[in-house]
């Protein structure tokens, strides 16, 4: 694995920014109630992640889980040695219209080890990120999928879910973090009225509130684990306008505070 992470490092730290994220640790982090809004590929290259969906899931270094567009999970991600290290690619829905249509019950998510093809694809994808247009990378992530199919791994299709509608009013708010965009113009953008939007909503267990906070302090997790900005600013980009209530918010959702986590990728 150390030549994907080697490649992952140089990728992730050129000015063009990458398709892909890295997540790594020095110290353990234990992070629940993390919103999945896309389906993720996540192999893990150093260390351990646990996953609790309905039960805990162990996926070590050199396995990969890839998880469906719907779940929310608790995580502990631990470093074996001197980090944990994963490598991270989002997908679209339309990415996985390239594979045959798949009958079998839905899944949470898939859970394999990276085998020598997948390895090479993965590093592939990841040298990409150098040079190829944003415009082409579908296509790359495509070429992944197949790769789980042509190797055998069940049909990544089992564990897509149709987008609902709170999937729609989750894309509408990430447009702009910092607007506060209320329930009437979301309602309107979706040709919808006000009560009608709360009621569909409920029946699916959530609400305009719910969505709102689970984007901007989503948007506000993966930046805290992929940047060094400060929390202030992570706050304010992501909507909040004063950093102790982003911290109280933060907390709450996620059981740990913006600094405490960022000192689990910092030495002392």
């Amino acid at each position: 694995m150390k030549d994907l992470i080697a490649h992952a490092r140089q990728a992730i730290a050129s000015e063009k920014g990458a398709p892909f994220s890295v997540y790594h640790a020095i110290k353990e982090q234990t992070i629940i109630n993390v919103p999945i809004t896309k389906p993720l590929l996540i192999c893990v290259l150093d260390g351990t992640k646990r996953l609790g969906v309905n039960s805990e899931v162990i996926c070590d270094s050199g396995e990969f889980v890839f998880l469906s567009n719907n779940p929310q999970v608790h995580l502990r991600n631990i470093p074996r040695g001197a980090e944990y290290f994963a490598l991270l690619i989002e997908f679209e829905l339309s990415d996985f219209e390239c594979l045959p249509s798949d009958s079998n019950p839905k899944e949470p998510m898939i859970k394999g080890k990276v085998n020598d093809a997948l390895y090479q694809s993965l590093l592939q994808f990841v040298d990409c990120a150098s040079y190829l247009p944003d415009s082409l990378w579908a296509s790359r992530r495509q070429e992944l999928l197949q790769i789980f199919q042509h190797e055998g791994f069940p049909n990544p299709r089992c564990i897509t879910t149709t987008p609902d509608l709170s999937h729609q009013v989750y894309r509408l708010v990430s447009t702009d973090l910092s607007a506060d965009m209320s329930s009437q113009w979301l309602a309107a953008e979706l040709a919808l009225s006000e009560s009608t939007l709360r009621r569909k909503l409920r029946v699916e267990g959530t609400s305009v509130q719910e969505i709102k906070d689970r984007v901007k302090l989503g948007t506000a997790l993966h930046l805290i684990q992929t940047t060094f900005e400060s929390i202030g600013i992570i706050a304010e980009r992501c909507g909040y306008q004063s950093q102790s209530r982003f911290t109280g918010k933060f907390k709450q959702r996620f059981g740990i505070t913006p600094t405490a986590l960022r000192k689990t990728r910092m030495p002392d």
